[in-house]
């Protein structure tokens, strides 16, 4: 499946569409949290990682992998994890998203950009 960056909005069903597509019951996505746009379809969030820098000029500090679960709503909709999380030289220790601050961004991104 081909890599699309969202910059406007996607449907739910096209993210369940995707989802089974590929791994059943989620969807990899890069957020940038800067330009507030997101990547989808990729295989790996480094693929889409990838994808966001060379066309949108996305850098790495700002870039966040998380799995969307279409069929979950509340707590269970967003997983922030991802190996491309792991950046030491931004301060971010772990495959999680570390600060609340960067996780409250992306779930506002992620709620403008998913129509449900």
């Amino acid at each position: 499946m081909p890599i699309k960056i969202i910059k406007d909005s996607i449907e739910l069903e096209e993210l369940k569409k995707t989802a089974k597509e590929q791994f059943g019951d989620l969807v990899k996505i890069v957020v940038d949290v800067e330009q507030e746009i997101i990547a989808i379809g990729g295989g790996l969030h480094a693929d889409e990682e990838i994808e966001l820098a060379e066309k949108e000029n996305s850098k790495r500090e700002n870039t966040w992998g998380i799995n969307i679960y279409p069929e979950k709503s509340g707590n269970e909709f967003i997983e922030f994890d991802s190996m491309i999380n792991l950046k030491p030289a931004f301060g971010n220790r772990s495959r999680s998203v570390e600060k609340e601050v960067v996780r409250e961004k992306i779930k506002k991104i992620i709620d403008k950009l998913i129509a449900r």
